[in-house]
């Protein structure tokens, strides 16, 4: 009796370990799954209030416009990209360090395929083969109006926003503007139009993707620098924009 008694309080006492951990478990897991839910939220709220260089929402391949270019300047086909760079540093300088010019260039590489297709053309004569074919070429008329039409739409779009910048509306843009400007005109009086442009070509190569890299590293120290950046403008506009005086515009306002 002893021992059947031992036995039942032994099992029921297993019983009432089990119940607990059983109910523990079911709890544990509801709370863990709610911790879960809360970790995550928090690292959503978290990732959204991370600062990113000029207020971007959009991944680095996106900002550029995606596509084919995007993938050339991120470098996603190495190939592809250094070939680009590689192009382009050979013609800069045969321009810039070998001083040739454009129309010298033309000239002789028209000059050296007119002489080697010639040759060629003629050499069935030694070979005792029949002359090659010389392909017919063409600039196709689709590809040249899409550029022209993209083209046409960013030059409208740069008029529109130019003359809402000289409309008077945003002072703030109109100075970022004019201080663009006068960068890009002493650059201009540094070098000429081909060497700015190869640098330009050239920062595309190697910013967009040494951020996208580093962005974690990057983006806090602009956010500092942009802190400090906006509370300058705040004292210079407290203590210079704020004394200019708007004239006729101001008046109208008022009585708007």
């Amino acid at each position: 009796m002893a021992d059947h008694e031992e036995a039942k309080g032994g099992e029921s006492l297993l019983e009432k370990i089990s119940g607990n951990f059983g109910g523990g478990g079911g709890g544990g897991s509801s709370s863990s799954d709610s911790d879960d839910d809360r970790v995550a939220e928090a690292a959503e709220a978290a990732k959204a209030k991370v600062y990113r260089l000029f207020g971007r929402e959009r991944p680095v391949h996106q900002v550029l416009g995606g596509g084919k270019p995007a993938d050339v300047f991120l470098w996603r086909n190495k190939k592809v990209s250094a070939g680009a760079l590689g192009v382009v540093t050979v013609i800069w300088a045969l321009f810039e360090l070998a001083e040739y010019h454009l129309l010298t260039l033309a000239a002789h590489c028209l000059i050296l395929t007119l002489a080697v297709l010639f040759l060629w053309s003629n050499a069935h004569a030694f070979i005792h083969k029949s002359p090659p074919r010389i392909p017919e070429v063409s600039i196709p008329e689709e590809p040249v109006l899409q550029f022209a039409s993209a083209l046409r739409l960013e030059i409208n779009q740069a008029f529109a926003v130019l003359r809402d910048i000289a409309s008077g509306k945003d002072l703030k843009k109109f100075l970022l503007v004019i201080a663009g400007l006068w960068l890009l005109s002493i650059a201009g009086n540094w070098c000429n139009f081909l060497t700015l442009f190869y640098i330009v070509f050239v920062l595309l190569h190697t910013v967009p993707v040494l951020y996208e890299k580093f962005e974690d590293k990057i983006d806090p120290f602009a956010e500092r620098a942009m802190g400090e950046l906006k509370k300058q403008y705040a004292v210079f506009d407290a203590k210079v924009l704020s004394k200019i005086p708007l004239g006729p515009l101001k008046d109208k306002k008022k009585a708007a």
